[in-house]
């Protein structure tokens, strides 16, 4: 049985997940965690949402990606994916004008190609 510390360590709220920063292969920060989309009937975190580009949140772009392919990094304290910042600008992405653009399954089929992972639908 876990202590109750161990428990608190292995879950984290949402709210303290936005804002967090990402950072690429390089260690250079690519973006920030915009907001995490969660399957309704499982309850997994299935992708998030990474604001990268832009000015005080003017301009910038909203990347959908498998959360399976970030890891926290306790060292930089925020999530590392295996890519450069090159990589991630051109991989599929929205506009933050076109916010449910992140729900479509199609566009959603193309970050899983993208991004080579199995969908999880």
């Amino acid at each position: 049985m876990l202590l109750q510390e161990e428990q608190n360590q292995m879950v984290i709220s949402s709210d303290r997940v936005d804002g967090t920063a990402v950072y690429g292969i390089d260690k250079d920060k690519i973006g920030k965690v915009d907001k995490l989309l969660i399957d309704k009937r499982g309850g997994n975190v299935t992708d998030v949402i990474i604001s990268a580009g832009g000015f005080l949140g003017i301009g910038d772009e909203k990347h959908s990606i498998p959360w399976s392919k970030l890891d926290y990094d306790t060292d930089l304290g925020g999530y590392r994916i295996d890519v450069t910042k090159e990589q991630l600008m051109d991989a599929p992405r929205f506009g933050g004008d076109d916010p449910d653009r992140a729900y479509d399954r199609d566009y959603q089929t193309t970050v899983y190609e993208y991004w080579t992972v199995a969908p999880y639908w």
